[in-house]
């Protein structure tokens, strides 16, 4: 067993290159080989957002508190709330933060292919984040 103490592990500020606005996250978790899943507390300040990204395995989100927007590529923003379980397929084209007025915190969990979790694409523009 492994117990990882809270605060143990710290809050680190994203790179800009990945995500618009003030963002924090917190590490949750980066299982041992032969386990590839990872996971982390991800908390956005209203108008912050992923840049567009892919996961090879698939990605799973758990809104913890607040509000944000969520999209796939090609599709409408859709809302998402506390509470809400999003889920984004292989490969699927995406990005997810804050409603433009309200924070948004949520916990992310994926799994690493061949050591890689993310695949990073281009920012998100304002006229996309705002639905134009």
């Amino acid at each position: 067993m492994e117990i990882k103490a809270c605060g143990s592990r710290p809050s680190v500020r994203p790179p800009a290159d990945y995500f618009t606005g003030n963002v924090r996250l917190d590490s949750l978790f980066d299982a041992p080989e032969p386990a590839r899943i990872r996971s982390a507390s991800v908390t956005f300040e209203p108008g912050a957002r992923t840049a567009w990204h892919t996961h090879p395995l698939g990605q799973t989100l758990i809104v913890t508190s607040g509000s944000g927007l969520a999209q796939s590529w090609g599709g409408p923003i859709r809302e998402i709330r506390a509470g809400d379980v999003v889920w984004f397929p292989p490969g699927e084209k995406h990005w997810h933060g804050a409603a433009p007025t309200t924070a948004m915190t949520h916990i992310a969990i994926q799994e690493a292919l061949d050591g890689k979790a993310v695949d990073w694409l281009e920012q998100v523009t304002d006229g996309q984040y705002q639905g134009q």
